[in-house]
């Protein structure tokens, strides 16, 4: 059974295709932001049916950088890129292609493809977030995604770090995504974020920033692992060492939870190995919408 993943994000789109659980084919191309939704249609098309060979694909599945209406199908909006709100994605795909879709928000495909494949694996609640472009988060609890009576749960992005802070995309001050994610790393330092988490003065400052964000998923949720991925991520022990001392350092003084956070083991492919694993709903009788 062969099935094509695809993940849109708002730097970056990846497309794969697996064998049962292998994957056998994979490609990563650059977003452009200006080209729209028109553009990005374009060219998932174009490579998923240069891809498709006989028996051809079997299902569909999709992690979209932007809040998902689950229930629906449909992507909510990008702040990232336009033309996408009210879309309907999967069904765009299926006309095409002929075969079952399937789509859900990047982070919350991120948090299925580490609870199932990579660093999550047997944690639960597990926490994901994906540190890029934009902030998102998403929760397995008992095995599925927890997305939340209109399916934003675990959108932290737009969660208030700092009410006096500067003018996030979405209207509000001072969000986590505002401060922290690398579309605004690169354009309120001039530096791309790789560059920046390059120099231990700077991350010592952007750990309380970040730090403060994830204590308010360690106190509402009180996950037993999170995990983050996302380009961000990368930066390995240099990010992660100094993040866990200052999310210690902030946390309730009585409070036992857990501080437990890694990078996500599939690196790159989280959301790709999440798309996979969210094709499996396609033969549930009844899609969870928790």
């Amino acid at each position: 059974m062969k099935t094509l993943a695809i993940d849109i994000g708002g730097t970056q789109f990846r497309m794969a295709v697996f064998q049962g659980d292998r994957m056998i084919r994979r490609e990563t191309r650059a977003t452009d932001r200006a080209g729209g939704r028109e553009w990005m249609m374009q060219r998932i098309l174009e490579l998923a049916l240069e891809w498709r060979e006989e028996p051809g694909y079997s299902r569909c599945g999709i992690g979209f950088g932007g809040p998902v209406l689950f229930d629906r199908q449909r992507v909510a909006l990008s702040t990232h890129v336009g033309g996408w709100s009210d879309a309907d994605l999967p069904g765009e795909l299926e006309r095409v292609l002929g075969v079952p879709c399937i789509m859900d928000n990047d982070a919350n495909a991120g948090a299925l493809g580490e609870a199932v494949f990579g660093a999550g694996v047997g944690c639960d609640p597990l926490f994901y977030m994906t540190l890029s472009t934009g902030i998102g988060g998403g929760i397995v609890w008992r095995g599925e995604v927890l997305r939340g009576a209109d399916s934003y749960a675990g959108e932290i992005g737009h969660t208030v770090i700092r009410p006096d802070g500067p003018l996030c995309l979405c209207g509000a001050r001072g969000c986590f995504e505002r401060i922290c994610s690398g579309l605004w790393l690169e354009r309120d330092y001039e530096r791309p974020a790789k560059e920046l988490l390059r120099d231990p003065a700077f991350v010592a400052r952007y750990v309380v920033d970040l730090a403060a964000g994830l204590k308010t998923v360690v106190m509402l949720l009180n996950p037993e692992r999170i995990v983050i991925g996302g380009g961000i991520s990368k930066a390995g022990d240099r990010l992660f060492e100094p993040l866990r001392q200052e999310l210690k350092r902030q946390m309730t003084s009585w409070s036992r939870a857990r501080i437990d956070v890694v990078p996500a083991l599939l690196v790159d492919d989280s959301v790709l190995f999440g798309a996979l694993a969210l094709t499996r709903l396609i033969d549930s009788t009844s899609v969870p919408t928790l």
